[in-house]
């Protein structure tokens, strides 16, 4: 679950921040893209961690 919303946390970041420096449309696409991965895969760890801490 904390993967899925670091997907779209992560892609939404990403865009406003390509967006705020001026980038065009790819620009904001590859950026929203690059930062949903990073996010998620943050999410995924923090995921794993909770689990085998809780568990």
């Amino acid at each position: 679950m904390l993967a899925l919303a670091g997907l779209i946390i992560g892609a939404l970041f990403g865009g406003l921040r390509a967006r705020r420096r001026g980038g065009d449309r790819r620009d904001i696409w590859q950026y929203a893209i690059v930062h949903a991965m990073l996010f998620a895969l943050v999410g995924l760890f923090l995921s794993i961690l909770l689990t085998r801490a809780l568990g």
